[in-house]
């Protein structure tokens, strides 16, 4: 399957077991030529959205991500990617409409500049979250604001050239951890804390005021290119990822 093509149609159903967790990654920059390809399965409340955006290059990479959404659920749900229908949470995160509730599909998306996370489950609650690492910013005093004292102690162990890599790897998984629960910023960030070393098996470390919550997520580092650092969160424990990577 290419996704890098504007055309780019599933070649049939795509199965999705309890026991998996898709992950599609997407380079935006390669698809987003394909515009008046993608728009054609978008809804007319997505087109709306789109024609707001005033750089083209923003426009473009949002037409992409939503319209590869909706062709990848399709395929979950063996239907129109143009039909589906969404509805959003109090906190805006996104979810199908009461029409697919048998499916029991969850998703989720995240991106950030040129780089796009698609991730799906069955009736597992999920979040994703990317970023691209940057060094312009005080690091030190967005983590005194957002990070848990646990956090700022263990980001203070890592050398400035790596502090900007180890702030990105906290950051996702709060962020990942927070759309997961579908809490959004009510939230707060300072309420739970997360590993922020590389290569961990289970970052989440503790949860308060229930410590037992913990337990009950898988929260992980997924690789999302070089200069990206991204976080996946799930509910629950023995599930298997499976990737697929634009172009190939």
């Amino acid at each position: 399957m290419n996704i890098t093509e504007p055309g780019f149609r599933l070649a049939g159903p795509l199965a999705l077991p309890e026991s998996e967790v898709h992950l599609w990654r997407v380079d935006l920059a390669a698809v987003a030529d394909g515009e008046p390809g993608w728009r054609q399965v978008l809804s007319d409340d997505e087109q709306v959205r789109a024609a707001r955006f005033h750089f083209s290059r923003d426009r473009q990479r949002y037409v992409a991500a939503r319209a590869l959404l909706r062709i990848i659920l399709a395929g979950y749900l063996v239907s129109n990617p143009k039909d589906l229908t969404f509805l959003y949470s109090e906190k805006e995160k996104p979810a199908l409409s009461h029409n697919y509730a048998d499916s029991e599909l969850e998703f989720n998306v995240s991106h950030s500049a040129s780089v796009a996370l698609l991730a799906f489950t069955r009736g597992r609650q999920i979040g994703v979250d990317v970023e691209q690492v940057r060094q312009d910013f005080d690091v030190e005093g967005i983590a005194r604001r957002f990070f848990s004292p646990s956090e700022q102690e263990q980001l203070s162990g890592f050398s400035p050239a790596e502090k900007y890599a180890a702030f990105f790897r906290c950051w996702t998984r709060k962020e990942a951890y927070i759309k997961a629960t579908g809490a959004g910023l009510s939230l707060p960030l300072t309420q739970f804390d997360v590993s922020i070393a590389g290569g961990e098996a289970q970052a989440l470390l503790a949860t308060r005021p229930n410590a037992s919550e913990a337990g009950r997520w898988s929260l992980r580092e997924v690789p999302a290119g070089a200069g990206y650092i991204a976080a996946l969160c799930v509910r629950g424990q023995g599930w298997q990822l499976r990737e697929w990577t634009s172009p190939e």
